[in-house]
């Protein structure tokens, strides 16, 4: 969303590559089903959006940046509407239309605006359609963004970029470039994210120099469903099911969201995945039930048709059955540290989206706030993007966004031999990851996680140069990171839980910053 969003606003002021090293719906944002929040009925306001996010926050939320984006918002979701977005709405008795509003935890009022079920993929399809319209935009469909160019002066200029087809990398060259690659929910062993959430932007921008903040903060979804794989990924109950009302109970029938937290199943999610985790544990078992059998079935088919459909599907009927849920790494609020118009300390380079630690999210992610950040901060980029070329322009300065301008710097290999082991090293770090820094963290765990990862990264040194094997050593890099920010936070605040530092401590609450001079994993 965050690229397409740029890429729509920018080409107003020039021609616009657009480097994706999948299909062009394949994305984060196209498994988004809650929906995007923002103030926009009459009972809400950008001022009651804004201090829900910082309690949610814990602390560490940018109250500035906090402000602009939940200003922004409505805006920018109702230039979305007139895109051709269908979200949800009703007329009301004057004939006037509204959005139909959901309502998600930690949020004190309904401002979920939402496309039933799909919204993300209902986003991301209107802006393909925008962008693909556009004949200054130009998409460059399975290619692999391997590293970031930067010339003598340490300013980025392009990226090196390789075409899966022929295995070839070229340097492509840019006047600006804006990182928006999603999350790493694959450093996990169960992800609601898909295979291609492998972290490159932020590997990217760690060795580029970028300063990278608040890794340890991890949000793990509370219900995705359990015994079930989708392409390689948990499949997620939508939050916005509980916010119509379906409780969460152990498999005895019991409701203990109660005994965690006054808003009980609409609680922040941390508290949600911590209540589940500990459940399990004190209980045994692998998973919980969501129970949504007492509500109205025709609203439940119709405001959830993918929940729905899909589970049906799997043979789980959720109007008659309760689903069986367990928590899953859904989304990483640290990422390249950006200020409030998405610039990152490495000139020329900007980041949006779940690759990008803006401020907004603090600790803990209030529920729908990813879309909308990654719409705000994209406008904010390409506003200030346009002005950097416009002032390149007036100066006679010239970098031209193609392909070619540069021999093939590496050729992509890997061997049989070498698939194999990608798949058994990703799969080692995979399972330490959610052991070790995961829901629950020790400080003996993420010790042994360090030591593990730097072991892994040295074995995987050794690999060819397959797209595989560049996510595998991505994924290391950037698993590192969150290892790190997790040591340094002795503490427990938001995301970040640790068995051994239970409670928060206010000499712990700023970002955690790291970056390549004084911290260098094994590099990718």
């Amino acid at each position: 969303m965050a690229g397409l969003w740029f890429s729509h606003r920018v080409s107003r002021q020039g021609s616009v590559l657009l480097v994706t090293k999948k299909t062009d719906t394949e994305s984060n944002t196209n498994y988004a089903q809650g929906g995007i929040a923002a103030a926009v009925s009459s009972d809400d306001s950008a001022q009651l959006h804004c201090e829900d996010t910082l309690r949610t926050g814990a602390g560490i939320a940018h109250p500035d940046v906090v402000k602009l984006v939940t200003e922004a918002g409505p805006g920018l979701v109702r230039e979305l509407f007139s895109l051709g977005v269908p979200f949800n709405t009703y007329a009301d008795g004057s004939g006037a239309e509204h959005f139909d509003l959901g309502q998600e935890g930690g949020h004190r009022r309904r401002r979920i605006v939402h496309a039933r079920d799909f919204t993300g993929a209902e986003i991301e399809h209107g802006l393909l359609r925008a962008v693909r319209s556009n004949r200054n935009v130009t998409m460059l469909e399975e290619h692999f963004a391997v590293d970031l160019f930067l010339d003598e002066n340490g300013r980025c200029c392009g990226v090196f970029a390789l075409d899966k087809s022929t295995g070839t990398v070229e340097l492509v060259r840019a006047r600006v470039c804006l990182l928006a690659t999603g999350g790493m929910g694959q450093a996990w062993l169960h992800t609601t994210n898909p295979r291609i959430a492998t972290g490159d932007g932020v590997a990217m921008g760690y060795r580029s120099g970028a300063r990278i903040a608040d890794m340890e903060f991890v949000q793990f979804h509370p219900t995705s469903l359990y015994g079930h794989l989708l392409e390689d990924r948990a499949f997620l109950i939508s939050e916005a099911v509980r916010g119509e009302g379906a409780i969460l109970r152990t498999r005895d029938g019991h409701a203990f969201m109660p005994e965690y937290h006054q808003d009980a199943d609409l609680a922040p999610r941390d508290v949600v995945a911590r209540a589940i985790a500990t459940e399990l544990r004190l209980r045994g078992g692998e998973y919980v039930l969501l129970d949504a059998t007492h509500l109205d079935p025709n609203r439940l088919r119709d405001r959830f048709p993918n929940i729905s459909e899909t589970c049906l599907r799997l043979g789980i009927d959720i109007t008659r059955q309760p689903i069986p849920v367990v928590p899953a790494a859904h989304y990483v609020c640290g990422g390249i540290e950006t200020n409030d118009r998405a610039e990152t300390s490495v000139p020329g380079l900007f980041a949006a989206g779940e690759c990008a630690c803006s401020g907004l999210h603090g600790a803990n992610r209030l529920a729908s706030n990813s879309l909308l950040e990654a719409l705000v901060m994209a406008d904010r980029a390409a506003e200030r993007a346009a002005g950097e070329v416009r002032g390149q322009e007036s100066s006679g300065e010239r970098r031209e966004a193609r392909m070619g301008s540069r021999e093939s710097r590496v050729q992509s290999s890997a061997s049989a031999a070498d698939d194999a082991r990608v798949a058994g090293l990703r799969r080692r770090l995979q399972s330490r990851m959610w052991q070790s820094a995961g829901i629950v963290r020790t400080d003996a765990g993420l010790a042994e996680a360090r030591k593990e990862l730097v072991a892994l990264a040295d074995e995987a040194e050794s690999l060819g140069s397959s797209v595989a094997g560049m996510e595998l050593r991505n994924l290391l890099a950037v698993s590192r990171l969150v290892v790190e920010c997790a040591l340094r936070r002795p503490e427990s605040r938001g995301l970040h839980y640790n068995e051994d530092h239970p409670k928060p401590d206010d000499r712990c609450q700023r970002d955690t910053v790291i970056s390549r001079s004084e911290f260098a994993p094994s590099p990718a």
